[in-house]
């Protein structure tokens, strides 16, 4: 049902930052794949790393804005981009410069997206009943659960789980700080990843871009996503005990 007190007009304007994301994901999807992936970065690693050490703040800065650029409009890149952190800066900064880009860009999706339509959604998930209602309610009482389990899983899309998290009435905060700590084991891996780089490409090789989906690094994150549910699972059996 359309909410008929909002102006057209009005409506349609508020649609235009989550229209411009996906029309801005679909194109660079299709013309920056090449620019950004592996083979760009070993193409100028040496001309980064000379402009690295003359000018170390505005490469912060750079970085910073470009990855927040790449993740706000689902540009393809991301983990490269986590990759190039741990190159440019190693663990340390490397792995805070993603967090924080990460998290500037989903939370950038997330405000566009609630503007747009999310508020909405939340409004009238709140206001109907049956099936919908309890998965909302549910949400709203494991809210911090669910949003740590769903930045630990690596295998959700980022995107995705920005767009719901906005339609389900999150505050931005909870949004905020469990984006920022929930993708630790992810940035963790993929900064070690980069800060290894150099070596890599002075042998002539590629790194393993696959190593989080090996049992040793994905079993204990899914390990974390489990435990980040275990209050919904021991609330739903104590409910079960009651009855």
């Amino acid at each position: 049902m359309v909410d008929n007190s909002v102006p057209v007009t009005h409506r349609f304007l508020r649609l235009i930052p989550l229209v411009v994301i996906l029309i801005v994901a679909v194109l660079g999807a299709f013309l920056l794949r090449e620019q950004l992936s592996f083979e760009a970065l070993r193409a100028n690693h040496e001309a980064l790393v000379v402009f690295r050490d003359n000018n170390f703040i505005l490469t912060m800065l750079g970085f910073i804005t470009i990855y927040t650029l790449i993740v706000t409009f689902s540009l393809p890149g991301a983990g490269m981009s986590s990759i190039t952190g741990g190159f440019l800066f190693s663990l340390f900064p490397g792995v805070l410069l993603n967090m924080t880009a990460a998290t500037i860009g989903a939370t950038l999706i997330f405000l566009a997206a609630r503007w747009g339509i999310g508020a909405t959604l939340a409004e009238k998930m709140e206001n109907s009943s049956g099936a919908v209602k309890k998965i909302k309610d549910g949400i709203d009482e494991n809210q911090w659960s669910v949003l740590f389990a769903v930045r630990l899983v690596p295998i959700l899309p980022f995107f995705l789980v920005n767009l719901v998290l906005s339609s389900v009435g999150v505050p931005l905060y909870r949004f905020i700080i469990s984006t920022f700590l929930g993708i630790i084991p992810g940035a963790l891996v993929y900064t070690s990843i980069g800060a290894g780089v150099g070596e890599v490409l002075a042998q002539g090789g590629t790194p393993d871009f696959g190593v989080i989906f090996e049992a040793h690094i994905l079993l204990p994150i899914l390990g974390l996503a489990a435990l980040a549910l275990l209050p919904i699972v021991l609330k739903i059996f104590k409910k079960d005990l009651v009855e």
